[in-house]
Order: structure tokens, then C-alpha cells, then sequence
């Protein structure tokens, strides 16, 4: 679904990814891991169109959107859960969802945008319960249920997920990780950007590991769980 090849970007003179390449078959997660200043938000943010590319090319279901603007990206059907979060703190949890859903708004599809916010609140049913609620004041996993939930309102074909666990408590981390699985069990296929490196390769089928900018290791998610340059790297040994 996802071809990237020699893909480098940065926001500088020096990119921060050098030459990556990559794939992500339909129906997948994958996975990629790496400390910070790895260059795994970068590589995000160039394939949703966020940043940049200095050279190489990305490829979705066939079509070259190298150098798209990222609503013109979010239209094919790829949506991006920033990391942080970055929710509208001032805004309530139903304004917050039905800005996810701006694209149709233009083609007045109301019916359409009430159907999926009704999906979005089934899967995630504490965000009904808060839909009048500040968005700014919800625990950190409700923030990033409402992240999720937001980028669901376009029923991407791809989603990508950066860092959805920073910050949360290992029980909250554990939930959206379920929650993960199961918009995989759905069919949805997913890039996930994970510093929990164990969380991350325990859910996907294949992984890649950034280091300084470049992919220094991939293959089988089990495969890498079990690699003892990973285990020492990213796995407490």
C-alpha cells in the first residue's frame, strides 16, 4: 500500500532521514522504532506531506504523492495522529471529531459526517460520554482516544500513528494498543512510530529500526523481538 525509496528530509540544510526506504503492505502494521532524534517523526511527516522532501520518492496504492499537500493527501485516504496528540485544547470533544472530518464538510455530506462521529463514539464510548466536555480537560488516554478517533472521521485506508503512548500510564498504553489491534482486525493498515519498542513489535507483523536517520535494521516484528542488537538497544537487554 506504501512504498517509500530513497527518501531523505529534514527541515534544514542536513536532512534528518538519509535515503530511507520502506514498505507497508495492505492489511499490516508496521512498525518502527528508534530513540529519540532517530528521524521517526521526520520520516512521518514526510509521507503525510508535513515536511518536506529533499529527495527519493513515496508511493500510495501506486500513486505518487511525493511533494502533495497534506489535505490533498488526507483525500486519498491517509490520515496521520500527530505526536502529542495535538488536539483543539479550547474546543469541546464533538468539535474536536467533527473537524476530522473537514473534507466533507466542503461537500455538505452531513449524513455522511454524523454516521462516522457515531462510529468513532461506538469505539470509543468515554468520548461520547465527554462530547460536551473541554477537550483540554481530559486525562491524557482520553486525549489520545480523541486523536484516534479524530483522524478515523476521514476512514483512512492508512493510518499512521506517532508516539500514541508517550506519556500515558501503562494501563492507558495497554488500552490503546487494543485499540490499535483492533482497527487492524478491521482491516485498516498502520504505520505506527513507537519509542516503546516491546509494545510495538509485540503487535506488528514487520519492523524497522532508525538510527541517526537511516533504517539499521528490519525484518519480522517476532524476528526482531528476539534479535539480541534489539533486546540490548530498546529492550532492557
Amino acid at each position: 500500500m506504501l512504498e517509500i525509496e530513497k527518501l531523505s528530509a529534514g527541515y534544514g540544510p542536513i536532512p534528518a532521514i538519509r535515503e530511507i526506504s520502506l514498505t507497508v503492505p495492505e492489511g499490516r502494521v508496521v512498525s518502527i522504532i528508534g530513540a529519540n532524534g532517530a528521524g521517526k517523526s521526520t520520516l512521518l511527516k514526510a509521507v503525510s506531506g508535513l515536511n518536506a522532501n529533499k529527495s527519493g520518492c513515496i508511493l500510495f496504492q501506486g500513486r505518487n504523492i511525493t511533494g502533495l499537500g497534506a489535505d490533498r493527501i488526507v483525500g486519498l485516504g491517509l490520515s496521520q495522529v500527530a505526536e502529542g496528540r495535538q488536539i483543539f485544547a479550547h474546543m469541546s470533544v464533538a468539535d474536536n471529531i467533527q473537524l476530522g472530518a473537514y473534507l466533507y464538510y466542503r461537500r455538505r455530506h452531513r449524513a455522511e459526517i454524523k454516521e462516522r462521529s457515531d462510529q468513532v463514539y461506538a469505539m470509543f464510548p468515554i468520548l461520547a460520554k465527554r462530547a460536551k466536555q473541554i477537550a483540554g480537560t481530559l486525562s491524557g488516554g482520553e486525549q489520545q482516544m480523541l486523536a484516534i478517533g479524530r483522524a478515523l472521521m476521514t476512514r483512512p485506508k492508512l493510518l499512521l500513528l506517532d508516539e500514541p503512548s508517550m506519556g500515558l500510564a501503562p494501563i492507558v498504553v495497554q488500552e490503546i494498543f487494543q485499540t490499535i489491534e483492533t482497527l487492524n482486525g478491521m482491516g485498516m493498515t498502520i504505520l505506527l512510530v513507537e519509542q516503546n519498542a516491546r509494545a510495538a513489535l509485540q503487535i506488528a507483523d514487520f519492523a524497522y529500526v532508525l538510527e541517526t536517520g537511516q533504517v539499521v535494521l528490519k525484518g519480522p516484528a517476532a524476528q526482531l523481538l528476539n534479535d539480541p542488537k534489539v533486546k540490548a538497544a530498546y529492550l532492557g537487554g
